[in-house]
């Protein structure tokens, strides 16, 4: 799984050429989601509120480097290491 961030024991990824819409993974313990990165909302899967929540929160900071490495990846190139959240 292409890693492009981890934070407070959550990992962010984005595989190559995944489907629409525009989404990347979160991994937090057992629990696995899909956030559509426009609104950020669960689109699969779930995660605990508070871990769900600074998913969010970290989503809606990098929402255009998030478009931009959706993009690579959609193009089959690696995507971008984004900050983690603080």
């Amino acid at each position: 799984m292409p890693e492009i961030s981890r934070f407070f024991g959550i990992v962010i990824a984005m595989y190559h050429n995944d489907h629409m819409p525009p989404h990347f993974h979160a991994r937090y313990g057992e629990y696995r989601a899909k956030f559509d990165i426009e609104t950020g909302k669960v689109i699969e899967g779930k995660m605990p509120r508070r871990a769900m929540a600074l998913v969010q929160e970290w989503c809606s900071l990098h929402l255009e480097e998030l478009r931009v490495d959706w993009q690579l990846a959609q193009e089959r190139q690696a995507p971008n290491k984004i900050e983690p959240l603080e």
